[in-house]
């Protein structure tokens, strides 16, 4: 099954997203079009994140999406400064 994304998403639309989702009997075959997603903030990536942790794989996912998932997955392994800054 293919949910088709557009526009913004946002963190008031990530629970409804949330809820849509798990109404679906399993992650496993959940496509995630965001062909026309324009905007995101940062909740809309965790939520993307862990969509895709999940199984629900995303489909045309713009390269600022991409690269922004990665950096939360990872950011001290993108060259990401901790910004709490150094212990002690």
């Amino acid at each position: 099954m293919v949910f088709t994304l557009t526009g913004r998403i946002q963190a008031d639309q990530v629970s409804s997203l949330i809820g849509l989702l798990k109404d679906e009997s399993s992650a496993q075959g959940l496509l995630l079009d965001l062909d026309q997603v324009k905007l995101v903030d940062r909740d809309a990536v965790l939520f993307l994140a862990l969509s895709e942790a999940r199984g629900i794989k995303p489909r045309n996912c713009p390269s600022f999406i991409r690269e922004w998932i990665n950096r939360e997955r990872n950011p001290h392994r993108n060259g990401g400064e901790d910004p709490t800054g150094p212990p002690g």
